[in-house]
Formats: C-alpha cells, sequence, structure tokens
C-alpha cells in the first residue's frame, strides 16, 4: 500500500526526550516500510525515519521560540499533506481535527488516529465529520458517537527496553510525565512524603504549566527524598523506570492510553495508577500493577507492589502492546477501509462527509 502519515509538527519524529503521540508515529511507519508498504510520512524536518520525510516546517516548532502561535503552522502542515493526497491508496491523520474538513474534500480515504479526549470545543468539529473512520487508542476514549473502526493500543518495541529483574537498593517510587496538573505530579509528591518513600520525577514543563510548577511543585525538591531530574532521554528513562519498585501514575483526568504504563511494566517496574481512563485497560490489576479509586489508596498500594514479579509485569507488555500487534491492527483497519471502498461503501461514506463539510460551511 501506499500510505501517507502526517504527524503534529510541534515535537519531532521520534521526540528526542518526551513525546508520546510522536514515538508512536515514528514506530508505526518505520515498522509499515519493514513490512513493504510504501510509506510517505510528514513531519519536521529534524525528524528522522525509514519513510520518505516530507517537512512542511524545517524543525519541530516546540524549538522555534519565535513562534507564538503553532496552531496556524500545523493547519499549513495539514492542508500540505492533503496537496499530495492523490499519490497514496490511504492517508493516516494523527493530528485530530486539523485533517478533519481537508479529508472530506480528497477522494483518497483518510483514517484518524484519535489520541487526545474530547473537549467542549472539539467535540462539535468531530460531530460535523462523525462518518469519517476512527481508531481509539482505547475503548475507555470512546466517549463521543464517531464512526470508529477500531481501537489499537498503543504499542513499543520490548527490545527498546532492557529488563531489570531487581529495583535499586535503597529503593524509589518514579514518576515521568509532563508537570501539569492532569499528571498529577502534586499528589506523586503527597504519596512519597505520606509513605516515606524517596522519589525520582522527570519530564518536561510546558509554558503553560511553569507557573503550577513553580507553586506545587519546586518546594518540595530537597534533592533528596523529591528529586527533580528534568526531560530525559530514552536510554536516561529506562534506566529511571527499571531501577524503581514501582511508578506511580497518579492522573486527574481521562488520559486515552498512557505509554508510560507499559514503557514502565516493560522494564519489570508495576505500575501504581488511578483508575481514570486507560489505567484499567493497560494495568493487569494484581498482576502488573494497581489500579486503585484514590490517593489514598494508591499509597496503600506500595507495600503490596513490592510483592509483584516483575517478569509478568514485562509479559504483560509483550503480550498486549508490541509495535508488532499495534501495526497489525492497523494494516487490518487500512485493509477495511479500502475493500469498502472497492465494495462502493466508500463513495457513500465520502459523499455523506462532503455534505456534512457543506453543512457545517453554512453554519
Amino acid at each position: 500500500m501506499k500510505i501517507a502519515q502526517i504527524a503534529p509538527l510541534w515535537e519531532k519524529v521520534p521526540p528526542s526526550t518526551y513525546g508520546g503521540t510522536e514515538l508512536v508515529v515514528s514506530r508505526l511507519t518505520d515498522e509499515l516500510v519493514r513490512r513493504g508498504h510504501e510509506v510517505t510520512l510528514f513531519a519536521s524536518g529534524d525528524s528522522q525515519t525509514l519513510a520518505r520525510l516530507e517537512a512542511p516546517t524545517p524543525h519541530a516548532l516546540r524549538l522555534d521560540p519565535d513562534i507564538k502561535e503553532h496552531v496556524m503552522y500545523e493547519m499549513m502542515g495539514a492542508n500540505y499533506a492533503y496537496q499530495h493526497a492523490t499519490e497514496f491508496d490511504i492517508i493516516h491523520s494523527h493530528i485530530g481535527v486539523w485533517s478533519l474538513a481537508l479529508a472530506s474534500m480528497v477522494s483518497t480515504p483518510t483514517v484518524h488516529t484519535l489520541h487526545g479526549i474530547f473537549t467542549r470545543d472539539n467535540s462539535k468539529v468531530f460531530s460535523q465529520y462523525r462518518t469519517q473512520p476512527y481508531v481509539s487508542i482505547s475503548n475507555s476514549q470512546r466517549q463521543f458517537d464517531l464512526n470508529y473502526a477500531a481501537t489499537v493500543y498503543n504499542g513499543i518495541r520490548i527490545e527498546d527496553f532492557p529488563f531489570f529483574p531487581l529495583s535499586q537498593d535503597p529503593p524509589y517510587l518514579a514518576f515521568l510525565g509532563r508537570f501539569s496538573k492532569e499528571k498529577g505530579p502534586q499528589h506523586a509528591i503527597a504519596i512519597a512524603l505520606q509513605t516515606g518513600w524517596n522519589l525520582k520525577m522527570a519530564g518536561k514543563i510546558d509554558v503553560v504549566d511553569k507557573e503550577f510548577f513553580e507553586q506545587e511543585i519546586a518546594p518540595h525538591i530537597d534533592g533528596k527524598q523529591i528529586e527533580f531530574l528534568g526531560e530525559v532521554n530514552h536510554a536516561e528513562k529506562a534506566v529511571l523506570l527499571g531501577n524503581a519498585a514501582m511508578t506511580l501514575f497518579p492522573i486527574t483526568w481521562s488520559e486515552p492510553f498512557g505509554l508510560v504504563m507499559i514503557e514502565s511494566m516493560a522494564t519489570g517496574t508495576p505500575v501504581i495508577a488511578m483508575s481514570m481512563g486507560a489505567a484499567p485497560e493497560v494495568i493487569a490489576h494484581g498482576e502488573s500493577g494497581f489500579v486503585c479509586q484514590s490517593y489514598e489508596e494508591m499509597a496503600a498500594m506500595v507495600p503490596k507492589a513490592l510483592e509483584l514479579n516483575r517478569q509478568k509485569c514485562r509479559e504483560h507488555v509483550k503480550n498486549n502492546f508490541t509495535v508488532t500487534q499495534m501495526v497489525d491492527g492497523y494494516e487490518a483497519v487500512y485493509e477495511k477501509i479500502l475493500g469498502d471502498r472497492h465494495q462502493g461503501n466508500w463513495y457513500m461514506n465520502a459523499l455523506r462527509a462532503s455534505l456534512e463539510s457543506f453543512a457545517a460551511l453554512k453554519r
């Protein structure tokens, strides 16, 4: 198949440090190439890929301090990709609402992977293009009525994460993620203070989260019990997670997947998470970690997590969340969409999408 992958331009593909969507796009794109597909990746010019790279921007938008409104660049990038639509059998968009209207105006079918959550504003846009095919990355993400082609879980290359049969002595808790309220670093600190455990934290601080970090996180960082490591690369991430006794995932929002959970379990480290979003789908409760109903329960599970088998944590990822399984899922989606098109179903869907686009313009 001739396949186009459209990635966000905010981070390069794959990201040097933090960037879940871009990492997934990278693994998907490269594996499709290895399987013999002719793949073009639309991403920032500093991206690295086995596919043919088409770059709407010379480098990741995040690296340019002069760019204040990156949304306009994402829109221009989407337009650039769809100018090449006739070159492909199918287009796979990872950029959300920015590709919806454009997808309805070309004959090449587009499948959209939903990497975020539905908000009051973007739900209105998705509702106008509900008949286009979508892929959810967890069943919990399906909180809105759309034409779902499948649920395909994110996957990692298990070989990229060395197995740590034992945690470091003295043991510590790990937190990895953006330092924002919804990721719950404030709760990770509270759990560490409540239990008396050391906590090592790593992740990026976006501009919008700088005040939150300075007010609620920084005062607790003492370099002893609470350590802040900043952003870490892949090798550093694997060591941080693998040496930990357990990883905390104290989210405050309905996270649609959560790569850090499978990355941690791949190294052998169990995860203690809040029962929100995809956590109950990703963690095998009582085997690869614990899914809790409160932050107090998370703290209470710390001693019990020490009893879990680290090899079983890794096996859980190997059996459910690898790149091979992810790409198998997407190939099946591509084949189904193209098969429907050959049977004539695509014409009706395209017509319906065009009518929805026209109606949206009239509004």
